[in-house]
């Protein structure tokens, strides 16, 4: 039975499910297959160095699949950084409706999404950040809770608590991301308050997912345990997949006397992250991995999955709700 939620009627989608941007992973097969599978698929921006590889993945995504699909831009410190402007114009262009945006100071990327009728899904880690992004006007928030992969902000609010805050103080209609893999935790998000979750990590470990098969292996054998934080020292906190190279940052970011990042800056190089997707290995270098990952037991394609937390979702509310019994009468 299809879910009726604020996400589902204003976005189109069958199922409160949206993949979120992932660097290396977020391109049109990825998301046209969520899609597909009726939830919301995201290409990632930032993967295409210029704003025309971004406007070719769209015309490929729309190849794959006549459902709603969006885009992702993360806007993050660069010493050199992107023409994100650009990047939202070609989206705007291609007439994408929907966007996820991502990062520091995204007024100005906001409003011109705006105007140009978007939908925009602000992904804010504090309720601070999500009263910011109201008065952008987005049009829904996606609350990202300590658990989650990549970046987690400075404050530490696992999702139980901030999707409760968001829920008491927000005006604006919020998803859950961080820490979700199947129905049950959709059926949790839901009675929290959310209109549906944000995920990743799950979504990485896909048949579709175009990254080697040895590592959505790795993500079947890991435990919840197996994640670490590195950054801190610099405010950027990451949480990425525990191994001898994050292992190494770490010792370099907690022993160093000067606290220069260059220090640190090879061991957490991205593109040494690319390569771990490319060539299987693991241990090859940083890439990032939620907490949820203790969740993950398979390789399911995208259709199978999002059937699969449909149904999981479904039966989980209609056996919580057999829970309350009426009162007997006297």
């Amino acid at each position: 039975m299809p879910f009726d939620t604020e996400l589902t009627r204003r976005l189109g989608i069958a199922v409160p499910v949206v993949q979120g941007g992932m660097q290396h992973v977020g391109y049109a097969e990825m998301a046209s297959a969520v899609s597909n599978a009726g939830g919301l698929g995201i290409i990632t921006a930032l993967i295409f160095p210029e704003p025309e590889g971004l406007r070719q993945e769209i015309r490929k995504c729309r190849k794959l699949t006549s459902k709603p699909f969006g885009v992702n831009i993360t806007l993050l410190p660069a010493i050199v950084p992107p023409d994100y402007q650009a990047y939202a114009q070609v989206i705007i262009d291609e007439g994408v409706k929907i966007v996820e945006t991502a990062g520091n100071s995204p007024g100005p990327v906001i409003s011109k999404l705006k105007k140009a009728g978007c939908i925009v899904l602000h992904k804010c880690t504090t309720i601070r950040h999500a009263q910011s992004a109201i008065k952008l006007g987005v049009d829904f928030l996606s609350i990202d809770g300590f658990e989650c992969a990549g970046h987690v902000g400075e404050s530490d609010i696992t999702n139980f608590i901030l999707l409760s805050k968001a829920r008491q103080t927000l005006k604006v209609p919020f998803i859950a991301s961080g820490g979700f893999a199947d129905g049950q935790g959709l059926a949790a998000a839901l009675c929290l308050g959310a209109c549906g979750v944000n995920m990743g990590t799950r979504f990485l470990c896909t048949v579709e997912s175009p990254i080697h098969h040895k590592i959505k292996e790795q993500i079947v054998k890991a435990q919840e345990t197996d994640t670490t934080l590195v950054l801190r020292r610099w405010r950027n906190t990451t949480r990425l997949y525990k191994n001898k190279v994050t292992e190494q940052a770490l010792k370099i970011e907690q022993e160093s006397k000067t606290g220069e990042f260059s220090e640190i800056a090879p061991y957490v190089s991205g593109k040494r992250g690319k390569e771990v997707f490319i060539n299987g290995d693991p241990e090859y270098g940083v890439w990032t991995a939620g907490q949820v990952i203790g969740l993950i037991n398979d390789i399911p394609t995208c259709k199978d999955l999002v059937a699969r937390i449909e149904k999981e979702a479904e039966d989980t509310l209609k056996e919580r709700l057999a829970l309350v019994k009426p009162a007997p009468k006297l």
